[in-house]
């Protein structure tokens, strides 16, 4: 899985190299703020339940055409699967706090995710619009400290981004 540290060995392995002085700058900030990304990802998994409902609601109340026939969210069973996706992407989201880098969502969330919701008409914007809320609702130090929650914003931006 693609971190930090495994993209600057990689890097370093591939140019026949050692890691240099700025690449293991790059692993020390990294390490650095590991505890401020656990925290984080410590209190979403905590509170993941409540988040991921608000999220969904926020989706739903954004669009609400999508509960419509015809649409992404015309039965229960469809709504249920997009708080099911909005799960999995947030579960997603801590991977990548715990590990330091983006390849839980690079991997297992990115890659092909936009020619899967095309396929199937699902609209990136209430994806964008559920990650946007959980982002912007974000009240430190009452969900979090400062420190953790510029990185779980920063690991909701590089999802919502890759939506867009």
């Amino acid at each position: 899985m693609k971190s930090v540290i495994t993209t600057t060995i990689s890097a370093a392995d591939a140019a026949g190299r050692f890691p240099s002085s700025s690449d293991l700058e790059s692993v020390q900030g990294n390490i650095q703020r590991s505890g401020a990304r656990l925290e984080a990802a410590e209190k979403l998994g905590g509170n993941h339940e409540a988040v991921v409902k608000e999220a969904g609601d926020a989706c739903f109340t954004k669009y609400p055409y999508l509960k419509t026939a015809g649409e992404a969210g015309d039965s229960q069973e469809k709504v249920n699967k997009c708080y099911r996706d909005i799960d999995h992407y947030m579960r997603l989201v801590n991977y990548t706090l715990v590990v330091g880098g983006t390849g839980p969502l690079d991997e297992w969330g990115i890659a092909g995710a936009r020619e899967v919701y095309r396929a199937l008409n699902l609209p990136g914007a209430a994806y964008i619009a559920a990650f946007t809320q959980t982002r912007d609702r974000l009240c430190c130090p009452r969900d979090m400290s400062a420190q953790a929650g510029v990185e779980f914003e920063a690991a909701l931006d590089y999802c919502i981004n890759s939506f867009s």
